[in-house]
């Protein structure tokens, strides 16, 4: 779980592979790196790395983002970078599924838990969320009630 120097950066080392060095092209230490990232262009490809990584289809990663499915094919056919906006949602939710995982130990556990219900989160489930203004900051803050064992 997240707590050490060490593990946050392995943390950030872990999405950086996910999304792809070669797309990104700097180092990320801190959720601020998504922003300064952004603001400099990333490569479109990096939504495919993402899907693949965590087996998401391409409607659902459309409806994450609040892009259409033809955008984003067409973005990646022609290597475009993709908006600031975009690029750090796409930041933002990878660094949620990682830290998910992180607390649920595996990919299957944490997609399991994202797909049911959720109480604390008003009866939404946290993968209906994260497409919604803020959601993945209400996503986030109930991770960490369960890493630190306070369930609401």
């Amino acid at each position: 779980m997240i707590g050490t120097m060490e593990s946050t950066t392995e943390h950030y080392k872990k999405l950086l592979e996910i999304l792809g060095k070669e797309y990104v092209l700097a180092n990320i230490d801190s959720p601020y790196d998504f922003i300064q990232i952004a603001n400099r262009g990333v490569n479109a490809n990096v939504i495919r790395n993402f899907r693949s990584y965590f087996n998401i289809p391409l409607e659902k990663t459309a409806h994450m983002l609040n892009v259409s499915e033809p955008s984003i094919y067409r973005w990646a056919k022609a290597n475009k970078s993709l908006g600031r906006n975009i690029s750090v949602k796409l930041f933002e939710i990878t660094d949620l599924f990682l830290y998910g995982m992180e607390i649920f130990e595996t990919k299957e556990n944490f997609f399991k838990w994202a797909n049911l219900p959720n109480t604390a989160l008003g009866g939404m489930q946290p993968g209906e969320l994260v497409e919604i203004p803020g959601g993945v900051s209400k996503v986030r803050d109930e991770l960490g009630r369960i890493e630190h064992g306070v369930y609401s």
